[in-house]
Order: structure tokens, then C-alpha cells, then sequence
């Protein structure tokens, strides 16, 4: 790869504002193509050029593709609610599940701004989420609506429901954080108990669909079964996670938490009209389509290598990075209601071996930059991209088919300095 050939392939925005005209956004008309699902992501969290962003590129496939769904790195049960707020639906008057800053990546201004793009706009997007609850830090926004729905239709299964919040309650957090570590700390058969809970109540639900369905018809038990996995899903991240943080567990152990998000993906998309386009916002991390790497080595296979194996052309994955020389890094430390604080974390110059680096040699460092990595697809070109205070190896023209880069990182919360 030359300079010239990335010049070429480099489009120069005029701004991240979302209310600007969007003309300079046709470039991503030809990254996207024909594909149902366009992945746009971010190479850390808290930062808010990536958030803006996000919402410019979401009007412009909303108003000008023709997207209609958003699918976010988001509880798949709170997104329910949130859905409803955003569509100025169901009763809700605050903005559900949003207490304060949220990390997975729906922010407080994001949420208010697509409810407002949905009240005024032509274009209104619905909402999906495809996460485990909580970023993985509890099982209660899964679990309590299931028991409300076994009341209904299998009153006898409450009692595992009850079970399993009641182990999960005592080391519960609002994120992976303070779950994983709390996790840990519990007597193995508590453990033991709360993984055979939830397993006997997913094998249950599964073999009493005709019971289910009759009392309570198919799209809630869906739902619910759904819901069931969801928590099965975050059980075993809890003792995976608790693992990692120690120094130990099982080789590509994470993948269990994309797996799920590929799949919930799939659920809404097989659920919506034919046709549907989704916009599906998540880290650079979970919507990239190689294997995530450490140390040269497979450390994970990402919510995006399952999508894009299975979606083929249908699935497009565009990265969000910068030049800047900090970012807002989040670091354990067991802080009350999160687990973790956010700290300003400067970072080391982009090196010629990086898309950010090259970006800057080729005397585009200082624009905001959208990029076309297509054409370089199994060729020479850059293998690292900045991912949160790091740079992660990686083929990154065989990762991503696109990826956007702006000058500038402003972190969205007040950070620790």
C-alpha cells in the first residue's frame, strides 16, 4: 500500500456534528453496499466525537440507505424498555435504565438524541438491544421479567427463578467488574447451585414450549426464552471473567458473551420484516470480523467473525479510531456502583505500523478521515488499530471494511486526572 493508494481511498468529512447536512457522508454509501446489517463501532468508550459520530451515521443510513432498525451493544431486556421510550411509547416519563453514564455505549445525550431524530425526523429508527443485562453485572433485568411470565404460564418453575436471584443478589454489580470478582468470592456450591437453577429452568422452558405457547402465546414466550438464556449466558461469563481478572481461565473463554450477541442479532433480524436493514452499534472489539488476537495468539472469536461468517456480503463492519493523544480508559478498582473508574489515559503516538499512523503519513492526521479499506482486503496494509489506551494486532483491512478516524478525543464523563 502507498500513500497515493490511501489518499485515494480517503474521504475528508467536513464535521461530526449530527445536524449537518450529511452530503459528505456519501462515501459510506459504497462502503455499505447492499448489506442488511452495517456495524459501526468505537475504539473506546466515553468518548465523544465517536458518539456523535455515530449519530451523523446513523441519520445518513436512516434518511439516505434506508435502515430502520438500531441494534446496540445494550441489555437485550433493558433495551426493551428503552425502545419503548424512544418511541415515545409506553408510559415511561424518565429515561429507563440510564442512571447516570452507561458504558455499553447508549449514553444518556445518544438516547435523547435518537428520541428526539424519532419525534422530528422522517426517518425514525426502532431500538434493539443484544447484550447480556448489565454489561454482564446482574441477572435481574432478565430474571424478574421471566418470573413475572412463569406466574402465568408455569407457576411451579418460580422457585428456580427465585433461586437464582437470590445466589446472584449477594455479588451482583452494574457491571462485569464488580460481578466477575464478586463471583469468586462465593462458596463453590453457591456457584455450583446458581449455574444448576438456571440450567434446569432453560431445559424446562425449552421442553415445555406447547404448555408456554398455549398460555401465553408465541412472541412472549420467545421473549422469555430468550431472557433465559440470556442469564444462563451471563452465569458462565460470571466464573469466566472472575478467571481472567485472576490471572487464569480457559482459552477463548470470552467468546462466550459474543456468541450470545451475534446470536440475539440474529433473533431480531429473524424477526423483523424481510428486508429490514440494521445499523448495529458496539466496540471496535465485538464488531470486527478476524479472530481478536494477544499476543499473535486467538484470544476470542468476536460477536462480528460469527456475524460475518454467517451474513457473508450482508454484514459490514466500519471502525471508529483517532490521533488524539488520550483516551478515557476505564480501570478496575472496585468503585461502588460500577467497578471501575475513568481515567485520562494519554497514549503513545501512532506508529507506521497502525491505520492511525499511516493516516498521519500520508498527511491526513489532523481531518477527520473516512476510509475505504476494501480495496486493500488481503493485501499489504497496516496491522494494528488503536483500541482503548492500546493498539490491537490484527489484519485490519480483513477486519473492517471501513473505518472512520477523527483528530480529536473528548471524553463524554468527568474523568480522573
Amino acid at each position: 500500500m502507498t500513500v497515493r493508494d490511501l489518499r485515494e481511498h480517503t474521504a475528508v468529512l467536513d464535521t461530526l456534528d449530527p445536524d449537518a447536512p450529511p452530503a459528505d457522508l456519501e462515501p459510506l454509501r459504497e462502503i455499505v453496499g447492499d448489506a442488511r446489517v452495517v456495524a459501526v463501532g468505537e475504539g473506546c468508550h466515553f468518548v465523544r466525537e465517536f458518539t456523535t459520530a455515530r449519530q451523523r451515521i446513523v441519520r445518513f443510513l436512516a434518511e439516505r440507505c434506508g435502515f430502520t432498525v438500531l441494534a446496540f451493544e445494550f441489555g437485550f431486556a433493558e433495551g426493551r424498555a428503552l425502545a419503548r421510550w424512544l418511541a415515545g411509547t409506553g408510559g415511561e416519563t424518565e429515561l429507563p435504565g440510564m442512571h447516570g453514564t452507561t458504558f455499553s455505549g447508549v449514553t444518556g445525550d445518544m438516547a435523547r438524541w435518537l428520541r428526539r431524530h424519532n419525534e422530528t425526523g422522517d426517518h425514525p429508527v426502532e431500538f434493539a438491544g443484544i447484550d447480556v443485562p448489565q454489561a454482564g453485572g446482574t441477572l435481574r433485568p432478565v430474571l424478574e421479567p421471566v418470573a413475572d411470565y412463569l406466574r402465568e404460564v408455569d407457576p411451579d418453575a418460580v422457585p428456580l427463578v427465585e433461586t437464582a436471584l437470590t445466589i446472584s443478589g449477594r455479588f451482583d454489580g452494574a457491571s462485569m467488574a464488580l460481578a466477575g470478582p464478586g463471583w469468586g468470592e462465593m462458596e463453590r456450591a453457591d456457584q455450583d447451585a446458581l449455574t444448576a437453577a438456571l440450567a434446569r429452568l432453560l431445559l424446562r422452558a425449552r421442553a415445555l414450549e406447547p404448555h408456554y405457547v398455549a398460555r401465553g402465546g408465541r412472541d412472549r414466550y420467545d421473549t422469555a426464552l430468550r431472557d433465559i438464556e440470556a442469564a444462563c449466558h451471563t452465569d458462565y461469563m460470571f466464573g469466566a471473567m472472575s478467571a481472567l481478572f485472576a490471572g487464569g481461565g480457559l482459552p477463548l473463554d470470552t467468546s462466550v458473551r459474543e456468541r450470545f450477541m451475534s446470536a440475539t442479532m440474529r433473533w431480531h433480524m429473524e424477526r423483523a420484516a424481510p428486508g429490514t436493514r440494521f445499523v448495529l452499534a458496539a466496540h471496535n472489539n465485538h464488531i470486527q470480523k478476524t479472530p481478536i488476537l494477544y499476543g499473535g495468539e486467538p484470544f476470542a472469536y468476536p460477536m462480528g467473525h460469527y456475524l460475518a461468517r454467517e451474513l457473508g456480503a450482508d454484514y459490514r463492519a466500519l471502525a471508529l479510531t483517532h490521533t488524539a493523544g488520550s483516551v478515557p480508559e476505564m480501570e478496575p478498582d472496585g468503585t461502588p456502583g460500577t467497578g471501575f473508574s475513568v481515567v485520562d489515559t494519554p497514549v503513545d503516538p501512532p506508529g507506521p505500523g497502525g491505520v492511525e499512523g499511516a493516516l498521519i503519513g500520508a498527511g491526513l492526521g489532523e481531518a477527520i478521515t473516512l476510509t475505504d479499506l476494501r480495496p486493500f482486503a488481503g493485501g499489504p496494509f497496516p496491522g494494528r488499530i488503536r483500541s482503548q489506551s492500546a493498539e490491537m494486532e490484527m489484519p485490519v483491512a480483513d477486519a473492517f471494511d471501513g473505518v472512520l478516524c477523527s483528530p480529536t478525543v473528548t471524553p463524554e464523563v468527568t474523568v480522573a486526572f
